[in-house]
């Protein structure tokens, strides 16, 4: 299993706020629709065991799980209507119990420390998982060992703030940047993805 948790800092958490119009204007939600494309989606097809998790202002997290999704569609526009269905059924979400959106995409009343927490087994969903930073200031990916079952987290086009990064040093076993140049969030998203897909760019 794969999971990236992409963290949105400005989107909105009251799904009136999200106007699929002016998709950018919702906090750079734009941004975190192609993460999910990118996560979940081949060229002619969906990726098998993948999970994309964005935390929205350390409130919410919606998940995408790439072996239930139905009638998913890579466009931002598609895949934000789904994320602002996702926040309108946040009276549904109890406690940590998810509200259940449409197959594959659910919504959890979590922030971003309840969500690794949960990823990383504390809750008993996920055993022996790796919490992988991925930052410009980490190890360069090419001299990284691809885990088994990696969680890799990223912010969006704001860095961590203060509380993320201390969260993270304390949890996250590896630090990794996948280049020299900063990318936006979804191409990271792609070069993680490339790199798993060849083991660590030996095999092809």
């Amino acid at each position: 299993m794969r999971q990236f948790v992409v963290i949105g800092h400005d989107v909105p958490t009251d799904a009136d706020e999200i106007s699929l119009s002016d998709i950018p204007g919702a906090g750079r939600l734009d941004l975190l629709c192609r993460c999910v494309a990118t996560g979940v989606f081949l060229s002619h097809g969906i990726r098998e065991s993948v999970r994309v998790h964005l935390v929205v202002a350390d409130e919410f997290t919606v998940t995408f799980d790439s072996d239930r999704l139905r009638h998913l569609h890579p466009d931002e526009r598609n895949v934000a209507a789904r994320i602002r269905d996702a926040l309108d059924a946040e009276a549904d979400a109890i406690g940590h119990m998810p509200a259940n959106v449409s197959p594959g995409v659910e919504l959890r009343r979590m922030g971003l420390a309840a969500t690794l927490d949960r990823l990383l087994g504390d809750a008993g969903d996920t055993d022996d998982s790796t919490l992988v930073q991925l930052h410009e200031d980490g190890e360069p990916l090419v001299d990284a060992e691809p885990p088994d079952d990696p969680v890799f987290v990223l912010s969006d086009h704001n860095d961590f703030v203060d509380a993320e990064a201390e969260l993270l040093a304390d949890r996250a076993e590896r630090r990794v940047r996948v280049g020299p140049e900063l990318l936006h969030a979804d191409h990271t998203v792609s070069v993680v993805h490339n790199w798993l897909d060849t083991d660590g760019y030996v095999s092809y």
